[in-house]
């Protein structure tokens, strides 16, 4: 135990505080994100400003840009979780469906070899291909972060996985603790969505399901043969409230 303990204090040592504080609004982030909480996008653009600058310094150039997106994404996805969805209420969680799913990973999987072929020839990228993986799919899952698509946790967790081994080679070793993190907050945010979208889909189903949901009133015509009800009687009754 006291050795992990050195471990952890070695590496929070050598972290720049620009690197401390990025790391601490991404952990605040993800655990706003994971609640549900619209605000988690104002911890994320404070967080990818920082990350910007870092990642610029240490020539993982694609991861840059990532952090432009983001910041976009950032506004995008505060308007969508707050003006969102058919209601403009904000979006609710959905899935995605199986070709929807093999069009994103296919996207991810072309455009991760056309950007790695080009920083490899072009750049001084220090891992072309890995980087470019990270970012693109980066891309995508933020996107279904914002659409609130459940199965962007599942993204998450591969992205994270490579992310915290390429974060080790360069040495930016409290990024590569935060992504050991963010693993087992994936999956706490994984379920945790996964019980409020089976909760949404079991009220859907309930109020569909009610005796007369979705109908209209039925107006039905007068009998002529029947005499008019007296309108003293229809007076009594409304002042009843019967």
């Amino acid at each position: 135990m006291r050795h992990w303990i050195d471990v952890a204090a070695a590496v929070a040592a050598s972290a720049s505080p620009l690197e401390a504080a990025s790391v601490v609004f991404g952990v605040l982030y993800l655990w706003l994100a994971i609640r549900e909480n619209i605000w988690c996008w104002a911890a994320g653009l404070v967080g990818v400003l920082l990350s910007l600058v870092l990642f610029w310094e240490r020539r993982l150039y694609m991861d840059s840009l990532l952090q432009v997106f983001y910041a976009v994404m950032s506004v995008y996805g505060w308007y969508e979780w707050r003006y969102g969805g058919k209601r403009g209420e904000g979006v609710p969680i959905q899935v995605w469906t199986a070709t929807t799913h093999a069009a994103a990973l296919t996207g991810i999987a072309l455009l991760t070899a056309a950007f790695g072929l080009y920083l490899h020839t072009y750049t001084n990228d220090a891992m072309p291909f890995v980087d470019s993986f990270t970012t693109i799919g980066a891309l995508v899952t933020t996107y279904m972060v914002a659409k609130k698509v459940l199965e962007n946790w599942v993204y998450w967790l591969v992205i994270d996985a490579v992310s915290a081994a390429m974060y080790v080679s360069r040495g930016l070793y409290l990024y590569a603790a935060l992504f050991a993190v963010y693993l087992v907050m994936v999956v706490i945010g994984l379920r945790a969505w996964t019980r409020q979208w089976r909760a949404e889909q079991g009220a859907a189903a309930m109020a569909s399901s009610r005796p007369g949901a979705g109908d209209h009133p039925r107006v039905l015509a007068a009998d002529p043969s029947q005499p008019p009800a007296p309108a003293r009687a229809s007076a009594g009754l409304a002042r009843d409230g019967r």
